[in-house]
């Protein structure tokens, strides 16, 4: 009994929502013409207009995003933020006019970036929408008609012919040879064959070979179906419903640069209060204290780190787009650098996207492709020419190299032909075609007939299973002998467990003037085609879409650097146990497999409980592989997550960073997606996270250096004011050793190169901060040091001249001398200074030497003399401050070896990678 809408009346006005109310896939075609109200003859033009009213319009919901001036004015929140802002304003009231413009510029940076990435998802959504056909051809009123796609209504019979993309979602009625490529939904290699038959209620979107969905394109044959869902209700919808919805998850980065600036700020306000109230208390005037707390806030704030972070981005771009890695979102950088888990496609990233013959079982033999197939095995060259023959795919030689076009199938056919020396065109002309069997998904094979050995014979290519029926015989190397059909299935099937997909050969030799194949000579009814019989099967070739070169190395490598790789694909199951079994994925040969099927049976619990023990998902759906990142994420994972396809896109957007191809893949995916493989290479993944592992460790080298130097001005201005001395360093002082000095420097760290066992430690805790204990530990030292030689400096110079000026001027010149010292200890968390070329980071060792060379100009020339309020310091004064300053390595360096044998234990990892 066919069921309806809501639980009305059978009859036209209760034609409501249709997607959902049944699998239409499991469905024969009379239940759907019976449900829909329709036929053959599609609908009359006024039931078409009233259902149209009814159920809207067959397009996408494209809500217009927010204008550029309201995501613009939002990027100015967070905590960070407003410690800049008010920083700004507080020099801009004091006139340090070069301060302002430093945050200011820091500031925009910031807005810019927010207001590009907060345009991505209507970006992603509007992809969508150009799958949409304009037009479409369908049947009203009994005629054919051209009509706007956005037309089209539930009951609509649409016609599909080669080449003609998909305008709604179909329940297919009628097919010739109709195979359409799904890969945008399903990421099926190979497009699928259709039929008209219903299917399992249960079955996953690529098994529901009865339909056709919207922006899938039929690759060949012609067809029509019912439409069943228009708009929001097809399964391209629902994709744009998760891409809309799917929120962006915040990125490590974010998170750790939120937690600091709270510190930053916290510690900024109590300072800048601590040095006012105490001044006070002592007896200090109201404005000298207030200019000292101006001074402090302004030293204290590390206004260069959003540009110096701006800078180390955009140097690790430039290094990944050298390694075929575009990023679209530089944050996103780090966040490759603290991945747990890659979840990987497998067809074009893992693998070649091209099917290609692994396996020839001829003569009772198996021969590894391409390296035995030159023998001269009558069987297998008569295998291999079979293939060659049933073929309709081209393959042509150029000085630019080999070009293809037709079916990846008959192309690695062709492919393998030539490998063992055959030319597959030259075949074909001295072998000419006489008659042909067209592939028909009933029939499972396909045939010709053609001139051979001064007679004819017929060539058969098709499923194993269906050729072996219809063969009497097999050919050894020694001549035909009896069909051992059991022999024949066996081999078979170790070919296909080993996740190949099998095609059996088969001829037999035709009298000289024979136009069909038919054993009894009898000519066939007009009309008919009779099945070939008394075949001799000749052989299996097996094929396979190959693993990429490289790529087995770099999921190595990855297992390594503590990144654990999971296998997520549209394509079987089988197949996908045999590839991810080949490049490692697998941790042992019988781990379990999940498919579609086996997760429908799971909530969201229990995939939880699951997710951390399989590394291989078959056969999945959409939303299959949002859960599946949901899941790993909810255990603490970073997830990068790998896709190419329309079906991609939520699980793009909901990963921690969604990286889509560059060569293969669709613009939604694209535009949904954080970075691009311009080779759409697994390999390049592995040199992203490597290039995210260095550019975040220059984000902590240079927050170190900022930190660490902030934190000694701070510690001297205040202690300088408890101990009732006058100032230390005039705001116009302290402002030009952050920015001549310290500003120059800091820049310079973002070119620092990668340590060469970047990629053999594991990733950071999630939880870790932009700055390690170890670091934290190490700031403390450095500002004490720092702090300790600048009073030191100050005092002796002004109890030895009574010159402010000159104490100020050799106060700041040793400050300068530390900050270069203190530049060349943030190379490297762990490794001593000595063990480092100066040369290796020249930007930095001539950064170091131009700031120095910088302050001692301003020291002699008058222009800067009198704006800084310093004067020329005697050569003893220099040395002095070179020894002092130099106490700067020597406590790191000590720390260093001290942290080396006694590390920092790391929190415990809410997840442990392999």
């Amino acid at each position: 009994m066919v069921e309806t809408p809501r639980g009305s009346g059978h009859d036209e006005a209760d034609v409501g929502p249709v997607n959902g109310v049944a699998a239409w896939h499991a469905r024969p075609i009379e239940a759907v013409e019976e449900f829909l109200l329709t036929s053959p003859h599609g609908l009359s033009a006024g039931e078409a207009a009233n259902r149209l009213a009814r159920h809207g319009r067959n397009e996408l919901r494209h809500e217009p995003p927010p204008s550029v001036l309201v995501i613009f004015l939002r990027q100015f929140s967070g905590t960070f933020i407003l410690v800049l802002l008010v920083a700004g304003l507080v020099t801009l009231v004091m006139g340090e006019l070069l301060d302002t413009l430093l945050i200011a510029v820091a500031l925009l940076l910031n807005a810019v970036i927010g207001v590009y990435q907060e345009r991505r998802a209507a970006d992603a959504v509007s992809a969508l929408m150009r799958l949409v056909v304009p037009r479409c051809r369908v049947v009203r009123d009994g005629h054919e008609w051209d009509i706007d796609s956005r037309e089209l209504v539930p009951g609509d019979v649409v016609l599909l012919e080669s080449g003609s993309r998909v305008p709604a979602d179909l329940r297919l009625s009628a097919v010739n040879a109709l195979t359409i490529d799904e890969s945008l939904l399903t990421g099926e290699s190979l497009p699928v064959t259709k039929t008209t038959a219903p299917v399992s209620e249960n079955a996953v979107t690529a098994d529901r070979f009865g339909m056709a969905f919207t922006g899938t394109i039929v690759a060949n044959g012609r067809g029509h179906g019912y439409v069943v869902a228009t708009g929001e209700d097809t399964e391209l919808g629902s994709i744009a419903e998760l891409v809309r919805t799917e929120a962006v998850g915040e990125l490590p980065l974010q998170a750790r640069m939120a937690r600091f600036a709270r510190v930053v700020g916290v510690a900024v306000l109590a300072a800048a209060v601590v040095a006012f109230v105490s001044g006070l208390a002592l007896g200090e005037s109201a404005g000298h204290v207030f200019r000292v707390a101006v001074a402090m806030a302004v030293s204290a704030v590390p206004e260069g780190l959003p540009v110096a972070m701006t800078v180390t981005f955009a140097i690790g771009v430039t290094r990944m787009a050298r390694r075929n890695a575009v990023l679209r979102r530089l944050p996103a950088l780090e966040t490759l650098g603290s991945t747990t888990v890659v979840g990987s496609d497998k067809t074009g990233t893992l693998t070649e996207n091209r099917m290609t013959v692994q396996e020839v079982w001829a003569g009772g033999r198996f021969y590894r492709a391409p390296d035995d197939l030159r023998s001269d095995s009558p069987s297998l060259r008569l295998t291999l020419i079979t293939g060659a023959l049933t073929n309709e795919a081209d393959l042509v030689h150029t000085t630019e190299g080999t070009t293809s076009t037709g079916d990846p199938t008959e192309v690695a056919l062709l492919t393998a032909a030539d490998a063992a020396g055959f030319d597959p065109g030259g075949l074909q002309e001295e072998y000419p075609l006489v008659a042909e069997i067209p592939f028909e998904s009933h029939r499972r094979y396909s045939a010709t007939i053609r001139d051979y050995d001064s007679a004819r014979a017929v060539f058969v290519k098709g499923a194993p299973e269906q050729v072996i029926a219809m063969c009497a015989s097999t050919l050894t190397d020694g001549g035909p002998v009896p069909m051992d059909a059991d022999a024949a299935h066996a081999a078979a099937r170790e070919l296909a467990g080993r996740g190949l997909r099998v095609l059996a050969m088969a001829y037999r030799g035709l009298p000289a003037h024979a136009t069909h194949a038919q054993s009894d000579g009898a000519e066939p009814e007009p009309g008919e085609r009779a099945d070939p019989d008394q075949l001799v099967l000749l052989g299996f070739q097996a094929m396979m879409d190959p693993p990429r070169a490289g790529v087995h190395a770099a999921i190595t490598a990855c297992h390594q650097a503590g990144v654990r790789v999971v296998m997520i694909t549209g394509d079987h199951s089988i197949t996908a146990r045999a590839i991810a079994a080949e490049l490692g994925i697998l941790r042992n040969p019988h781990e379990r497999v999940l498919t579609g099927t086996d997760l429908a049976h799971l909530n969201d619990a229990a995939l939880r409980a699951v997710v951390e023990d399989v590394s291989v998902y078959a056969r999945v759906s959409p939303n299959d592989k949002l859960r599946i990142v949901r899941a790993l994420q909810d255990h603490g994972h970073i997830v990068a997550v790998t896709g190419d396809g329309v079906n991609d896109a939520p699980a793009l957007r909901a990963a921690s960073i969604g990286i889509s191809m560059g060569e293969g893949g669709t613009d939604v995916a694209r535009e949904a997606s954080d970075m691009v493989l311009s080779d759409d290479n697994f390999v390049s993944i592995v040199a992203a996270i490597e290039e995210g592992r260095i550019a975040f460790a220059n984000i902590r080298k240079v927050t170190f250096f900022l930190i660490s130097t902030a934190l000694a001005e701070v510690a001297a201005i205040l202690l300088a004011l408890w101990l009732r001395w006058p100032m230390l360093l005039v705001p116009a002082q302290i402002l030009w050793l952050n920015l001549v000095t310290n500003g120059v420097q800091d820049l310079a760290l973002a070119f620092e190169p990668g340590s060469r066992d970047v990629l053999k430690r594991p990733p950071r805790p999630r939880r870790e901060g932009i700055l390690s204990a170890t670091m934290w530990e190490r700031t403390a030292i450095v500002g004490v040091v720092m702090a300790a030689g600048a009073l030191f400096m100050f005092n002796w110079q002004l109890g030895r001249d009574h010159s402010l000026v000159a104490a100020q001027s050799v106060t700041l010149t040793t400050l300068v001398l530390f900050e270069a010292f203190q530049a060349g200890n943030s190379r490297s968390e762990n490794r001593s200074l000595f063990a480092l070329n100066p040369l290796a980071n020249p930007f930095l060792f001539w950064a170091s030497l131009g700031a120095l060379s910088l302050h001692i100009a301003a020291m002699y020339l008058p222009p800067f003399q009198y704006v800084l309020g310093i004067q020329p310091i005697s050569a003893a004064a220099w040395i002095r401050a070179v020894l002092v300053a130099a106490t700067i390595l020597v406590a790191v360096e000590a720390h260093k070896a001290f942290r080396r044998w006694h590390p920092i234990s790391a929190r415990p990892r809410t997840a442990t990678p392999p």
